[in-house]
């Protein structure tokens, strides 16, 4: 154990927490801590700290906390184990053969483990297979047909599945693959007649689909044939959920975060080309709505995001959705559009990459601006009334757009194209914003009220101060183990104090990051975490230590006192007058003592 131990403390000095976070969320220096929106849950206003002394991260809206293994732990939905293994990959440690020893095995896991396992060697395969003359030919052939480069093949490690029944199933049983277990992924499949397996994907390019890590989680076939479907897709397992996934995502981090700024297809064949086009910051929602994981992931890393999905109804339609979940975070979201009936794909093939950064992506409008040319298409400008329905149209978007500046801007527009005094829009807009808000109200009035945040009484404010102390001197832990000891009211308060004791009676130093990962309790570790982060002067005030001594002792024997006089009024009621003459006199004695504590005070 005391390997696995080192081992670990090895990983955590080996990595700076900013750069791991920052690679998940968009972090900005402030102070000597970086600040961001909260991965944890949904947010306009960053509540979310990360600290590079501490190496610890914590969130004052949601409670959320930790250090690097457990914000992968919660990030990845990763055990302990792979949380320690994808970090020491990342630093380049090696593990050990004691730290599998240690780690208690995981039935699910295990099994997890080996699925990665069987999809890493067919994304090899399938890709051997592409790239290899006897094998790949009708592949090649049809990729460079369509203009795909062998860079991007490498890049998104494209593959190819021969017209074969047993390919892949041979080489799964042959390196032990448990093909149950392929099954479950939609790799293969049970014929009726026989109960033997056969490779489902047959003829067909291969696109790898990599989760957030760049490890592959399933698979999609284009068709090179005449089969049904064109594109077939791994199901949704245990290792793939489809609306957590973002294809390309790990490629285009980095240009992400570089310009904060995130374009977003349907497609991974569009993804593909619009990296060919030099539009490195793309990923794709897979073809399906956006979902909330998708959208946090995106505005987590990017203050614009620009939409670029077909321009069809249903594509039109599925922009609006999009747009308004990533609008929640307060993020300038723009609309690039392409010819009705052409996706990112086909432009690209057609009037080449230059045209698609300079002519689509580059001339993406405002989501405002969007909306009204839609809105326009449905109404004939020409007709009174339909000029009519048209600017209420656009008055009832601009009810829900927070910015004064562009609501001010889109107004200015809408009087000079059709000849009516500013004014008027505004008193107009004024009345509807007005009507939006009772109906709000009244929605909200119906709702269950939710208890705003609790001010913490001053003995809990003092008991938390203390803790914080503690945690960064060992003389101040030992002061208060000397004169409170296991006396805090707050049960986790009380806990933490235990802990303290002893880890400093072990030998080890004050450093808030070892400390947190000693303690298993994710609760406790919330607590280490707000704890640490809690603003506070570097010089300790001997004084400030002996008053949130004193504050804590006079609360623990108040509440003391009150316990006693509750027993007493007990055994005086059941005619125990010895008992309750015995709790009087404790009572007494007690009472003493805090009046002790408040003339100090005094």
């Amino acid at each position: 154990m005391q390997l696995q131990e080192h081992v670990i403390e090895k990983i955590r000095k080996s990595l700076d927490i900013v750069d791991v976070i920052g690679s998940y969320v968009q972090l900005k220096k402030q102070g000597t801590n970086y600040t961001g929106l909260c991965p944890f849950h949904s947010e306009r206003t960053p509540s979310f700290s990360v600290s590079p002394d501490k190496q610890l991260y914590h969130c004052f809206g949601c409670g959320a906390g930790g250090n690097l293994f457990t914000f992968i732990m919660e990030i990845e939905g990763m055990s302990f184990s792979e949380a320690a293994q994808s970090l020491a990959d990342r630093a380049n440690i090696d593990l050990g053969p004691s730290f599998a020893k240690n780690d208690r095995p995981n039935p699910n896991d295990q099994k997890k483990k080996q699925i990665t396992e069987g999809l890493e060697l067919l994304t090899k395969f399938y890709h051997y297979l592409l790239t290899t003359a006897k094998y790949g030919s009708p592949g090649i052939k049809y990729l460079k047909e369509r203009g795909f480069t062998s860079e991007m093949i490498e890049r998104f490690r494209i593959g190819y599945a021969v017209e074969s029944w047993d390919a892949v199933t041979k080489l799964l049983q042959k390196r032990g693959i448990r093909l149950e277990l392929m099954e479950h992924v939609g790799l293969i499949k049970k014929r009726g007649f026989d109960n033997k397996y056969f490779d489902r994907f047959r003829n067909r390019i291969i696109f790898p689909i990599f989760n957030m890590r760049g490890k592959t989680v399933a698979f999609g076939g284009r068709t090179l044939g005449e089969d049904k479907p064109k594109y077939l897709n791994s199901p949704e397992s245990d290792v793939f959920h489809k609306g957590n996934i973002l294809y390309g995502y790990h490629l285009a981090r980095q240009e992400i975060r570089k310009n904060s700024l995130a374009v977003l297809l349907e497609g991974y064949v569009d993804v593909v080309r619009a990296h060919q086009a030099g539009v490195t910051c793309s990923v794709a929602s897979m073809g399906t709505s956006l979902t909330e994981a998708q959208a946090a992931a995106l505005t987590r890393m990017a203050d614009t995001i620009i939409i670029c999905y077909d321009s069809d109804t249903a594509g039109i339609e599925a922009s609006f959705r999009a747009a308004e979940m990533l609008q929640k975070n307060g993020k300038v979201i723009k609309i690039a559009t392409m010819p009705e009936g052409m996706d990112p794909d086909d432009y690209i093939r057609k009037f080449g990459g230059d045209r698609f950064k300079s002519d689509v992506i580059g001339a993406s409008q405002t989501l405002m601006t969007f909306k009204m040319n839609y809105l326009r298409r449905k109404r004939n400008l020409s007709d009174e009334g339909d000029r009519l329905l048209y600017i209420e149209d656009v008055l009832r978007e601009l009810t829900a757009q927070h910015r004064a500046v562009e609501r001010d801007h889109y107004l200015r527009l809408l009087s000079e194209e059709f000849s009516i005094s500013l004014d008027s829009l505004k008193k107009q807009l004024h009345q509807m914003s007005v009507m939006v808000q009772r109906r709000e109200k009244k929605i909200a009035h119906t709702a269950p009220l939710v208890r705003s945040n609790r001010i913490p009484p001053a003995y809990e404010m003092a008991e938390r101060r203390l803790l914080a102390r503690m945690m960064r001197s060992r003389e101040i832990s030992d002061q208060v183990q000397d004169t409170i000891g296991g006396s805090f009211t707050n049960d986790i308060h009380q806990a933490l104090a235990a802990y303290l004791y002893a880890y400093y009676a072990q030998g080890n130093p004050p450093d808030e990051g070892l400390f947190l990962q000693k303690l298993e309790d994710p609760a406790l570790q919330r607590k280490v975490t707000e704890l640490s982060l809690m603003p506070m002067s570097d010089q300790v005030d001997e004084r400030e230590i002996e008053d949130c001594i004193r504050q804590v002792i006079r609360h623990s024997k108040s509440s003391l006192v009150a316990d006693k006089e509750e027993q007493r009024k007990k055994a005086e009621q059941s005619g125990n007058y010895e008992l309750a003459a015995r709790l009087l006199s404790e009572m007494i004695s007690v009472k003493k003592k805090l009046g002790h504590y408040q003339a100090e005070d005094d």
